[in-house]
């Protein structure tokens, strides 16, 4: 049997009805995982179940808000009731809000921090205990490069992206000795239908201004696609990575190892 093999396990994928958290869902499905997922209501979910049909996947979907606690405890137990206990949790669900710091309410900073820190915690914790019931599990958090480099009118996201770093290492630190591994995975700038403004060839046949800054700070010269991170996603949630714990690995096509090009 292949260490990447995850048959007989399931997964649940936070916010996966779009987006890298359906890549990502996806992926593990191809493996042999069985995907259930999350999102905010349920015109979402309906839409994810018919995507991963779409792509021969059954997936279990259910309404549930990450930042509410009671709701995330009682989708655990249903989830368990109806499916099975959780062996793989995936933390996608996360927003992002640009506005410049002086600008930015109190009130936006904390709903930034609620669903991309405080969802992960509670999600975590709701699962913990059954892994350790099971003598295993594993746990990745979807980190950012804002988990390493700040950015303008990004500082709540940093701020939570950055503090869930530290909650991965925590998690790791504390139930390690439980056969639980926690580890995060940091996506590049990935080409979504969201970032296909910032990609659009200008009128005059030039690079959008953001799309060539991005080329110019990625040594693999390219935006990311969602498929990028599935291979990484496979190997943290698989056997392969039963000993690799409290690690980000960054799939951003080398942006962190990279001072840039230098002016011309």
């Amino acid at each position: 049997m292949s260490q990447f093999d995850l048959n007989g396990k399931i997964a649940l994928v936070t916010g996966a009805s779009y987006g890298i958290g359906y890549a990502i869902a996806a992926g593990l499905a191809k493996s042999g995982a069985t995907i259930v997922f999350n999102d905010i209501n349920q015109d979402l979910v309906d839409k994810g179940i018919a995507a991963y049909a779409a792509d021969g996947i059954k997936a279990h979907g259910y309404v549930a808000d990450v930042t509410n606690e009671d709701q995330i405890n009682a989708l655990v137990k249903q989830i368990e009731a109806e499916v099975g206990v959780i062996d793989i949790l995936v933390n996608n669900a996360g927003i992002i809000k640009r506005i410049p710091m002086h600008e930015m309410s109190a009130a936006e900073f904390r709903q930034v921090i609620d669903i991309d820190l405080n969802g992960p915690f509670i999600c975590s914790k709701a699962v913990i205990p059954s892994m350790i019931k099971k003598g295993s599990g594993k746990i990745i958090n979807i980190c950012s490069m804002m988990s390493e480099l700040g950015r303008e009118t990004v500082s709540a996201y940093a701020a939570a992206k950055g503090g869930l770093k530290m909650l991965t290492k925590n998690i790791a630190s504390e139930y390690g000795e439980y056969n639980i591994q926690c580890n995060g995975l940091g996506p590049g700038y990935i080409a979504t239908p969201q970032t296909a403004p910032l990609r659009e060839i200008q009128a005059d046949g030039s690079r959008h201004p953001f799309d060539q800054f991005i080329i110019a700070k990625t040594p693999a010269a390219r935006w990311g696609n969602a498929e990028d991170l599935v291979g990484p996603a496979v190997f943290l949630a698989s056997k392969a990575s039963d000993f690799v714990n409290g690690h980000v690995l960054y799939v951003d096509g080398g942006i962190l190892a990279y001072i840039g090009k230098q002016p011309k």
